[in-house]
């Protein structure tokens, strides 16, 4: 049971601590809301991953290549599309609505894993496998597994989500400066995913 929880565990916090879009997009509704506000979007992945884990375990030795590179192609366009947002929020401080921001952050930030390959090459390439080989042994171990992943990812983002929101120096300044960083990364993560989803799907063609 102990290495099944430090599988999951461990994965679960590599994802978490590495850039990303999710990670991007997080840091941009801080900095143009609060930590506070942000803090439901740290559940995205529990609501985002159902759909990916029943499609890759249904199909874990079949997923196309392809797939792969559409779905990266299509993340980096939502991607582009939240940097624009941050860009307009840059430009008018202090018009964010925040009376709905908390469920419809959440409701983005499920949108950007969705569309995000990483969980669906994670799932593929190391929790599909893992969670299978957990459930022929015992189903309780392939519980521990998911488990410990998604706990250790949930808390992950939380702490991460909670850092950014509390950085001392993060004045009225400190916060456009954030949002004008994090479009910029956000364009940028969102151009290379673009960018590379075309050349696989060129590459594969």
């Amino acid at each position: 049971m102990v290495e099944y929880l430090v599988i999951g565990g461990s994965f679960a916090f590599a994802a978490a601590v590495q850039p990303g879009p999710l990670q991007a997009f997080l840091v941009s509704r801080v900095a143009s809301t609060s930590w506070k506000r942000t803090l439901p979007a740290c559940l995205a992945p529990l609501i985002s991953d159902v759909p990916i884990a029943l499609l890759v375990l249904l199909v874990l030795d079949q997923l196309s290549v392809n797939i792969q590179h559409v779905l990266r192609a299509s993340g980096g366009v939502l991607l582009l599309y939240f940097a624009f947002v941050a860009l307009r929020q840059f430009q008018r401080p202090g018009s964010v609505d925040l009376r709905h921001s908390a469920p419809r952050t959440l409701l983005d930030a499920v949108l950007v894993n969705l569309l995000n390959p990483n969980p669906y090459i994670g799932w593929s390439l190391v929790l599909g496998p893992s969670v299978l080989a957990a459930w022929r042994e015992q189903p309780m171990y392939a519980v521990a597994v998911v488990g410990s992943f998604y706990c250790t990812m949930v808390a992950m983002l939380a702490l991460f989500i909670y850092s950014v929101g509390t950085v001392r120096f993060l004045g009225s300044n400190g916060q456009r400066s954030l949002v004008a960083v994090s479009a910029a990364v956000l364009a940028g993560l969102g151009l290379y995913f673009i960018f590379a989803g075309v050349r696989g799907l060129m590459i594969a063609g």
